[in-house]
């Protein structure tokens, strides 16, 4: 896994060059965005030692495999990290795949296997974990979370938008790497929650799959239109 900084407090750390994990330095430490694909907590570990900081905090932006892969060999590694994620996808994570009324009929998808691990802490909307803000926005999971650091406003989207293959919302299909499209559970979801995370107006944008975007709005809000439109495009 290489490692790339962006701007003062946000560190990508890619697998393969495709699935994306995020360092956010803190006074006090490092703040672990996903835990990438399964083996991936020795590239982690190495990376934070390299920035020089522990890590304190490991944060989910949902349940899927590619973002919680390493997560039960990180426990084991820091026992005393703080483990976060949705109150939502805390049940995914724990092997409950039911529906709650009012989710609709459409099937949960893509790799919902879990994790052995049990999170410290289950976050609502607007709740602080450090300088981010979090921020609730379903549709690619019931419970999928995106983060806001409000000292520049970078928002870590997950899977709400992805960048590989093409800027994209969750749901909108991208030919030249369609997996996070193929494992979205809501796509009408999905696109309300890109229209709500545009209006943050972010300074840059981390996504779970690509580049790290810099002034990204009219972007964002290009796909955001398609995505509402129902518009697919490759």
């Amino acid at each position: 896994m290489s490692l790339t900084q962006h701007g003062s407090h946000l560190f990508r750390l890619p697998r393969f060059g495709l699935v994306n994990s995020y360092f956010v330095r803190e006074a006090g430490g490092l703040t672990l965005i996903d835990a990438n694909l399964p083996g991936s907590e020795k590239a982690i570990l190495q990376a934070a030692q390299k920035i020089g900081l522990p890590i304190t905090r490991i944060v989910l932006t949902h349940a899927h495999g590619d973002h919680i892969g390493s997560l039960d060999a990180l426990h084991a590694a820091l026992p005393q990290a703080e483990i976060s994620i949705s109150a939502r996808d805390a049940r995914l994570l724990a092997g409950d795949l039911s529906l709650d009324a009012g989710e609709g009929s459409n099937k949960l998808k893509g790799d919902l296997k879990g994790a052995k691990t049990c999170p410290d802490r289950l976050l609502q909307d607007g709740d602080k974990v450090g300088s981010l803000r979090a921020v609730a926005a379903p549709g690619h999971t019931p419970g999928h979370f995106a983060f806001l650091d409000e000292r520049d406003n970078t928002l870590i989207a997950g899977d709400a938008f992805q960048a590989a293959g093409g800027l994209a919302v969750a749901g909108q299909m991208r030919w030249l790497f369609p997996f996070p499209a193929l494992a979205t559970w809501d796509a009408a979801r999905a696109a309300e929650s890109a229209a709500r995370l545009t209006e943050l107006n972010p300074s840059r944008l981390a996504v779970g799959h690509g580049a790290v975007l810099e002034n990204p709005v009219e972007a964002m809000r290009k796909v955001v239109k398609e995505a509402q439109r129902g518009v697919a495009l490759p």
